[in-house]
């Protein structure tokens, strides 16, 4: 009697573990899946990133703006420094030396405000995750704050 109950155990088990076929068997579609655009949307582009930043709507001085700077270091002294040096010298994450001149305004901008979904998009990101190990946390900063660290950032890279 104690086999056959094992037995019974074993196969429910088994049986409610799969087996069973979901409409999008076979057909190769993942109701789940965010590796392909939806028809009308343009395909991830690495040079910007994802989310609403663009070229147009990053507005860069040639100069460095001194007020936004210095709130961004603020900013930066409390929700980046656990986890990035001003260096080229990975902590956690990748040091910040030279990122406004590897990367284009609107890239960061999309990174600091919509880190998870470029994490799982941009093969730059996804590889240096196999190096630090640790996803970048959303800090959920809001416009003008990730605006004022990206000036930081321009600071950090010698912009004057």
């Amino acid at each position: 009697m104690k086999k056959l109950f094992i037995l019974l155990s074993f196969i429910s088990l088994i049986s409610a573990c799969g087996g069973g076929k979901s409409p999008e068997a076979g057909t190769g579609a993942n109701p789940y899946s965010t590796g392909e655009p939806a028809s009308g949307t343009p395909a991830y582009d690495p040079n910007r990133g994802l989310g609403k930043w663009t070229a147009e709507n990053v507005a860069l001085g040639a100069t460095l703006d001194p007020a936004m700077a210095a709130a961004g270091e603020k900013i930066q002294a409390v929700k980046c420094v656990s986890c990035h040096k001003l260096t080229e010298e990975k902590l956690v994450g990748p040091g910040w030396k030279g990122v406004t001149q590897r990367r284009k305004a609107e890239w960061i901008m999309n990174f600091i405000t919509n880190p998870d979904p470029m994490i799982d998009k941009d093969p730059a990101v996804q590889a240096q995750l196999e190096l630090c190990l640790v996803r970048m946390p959303n800090q959920n900063l809001v416009d003008t704050e990730a605006r004022q660290v990206l000036e930081y950032m321009r600071k950090n890279d010698g912009v004057q």
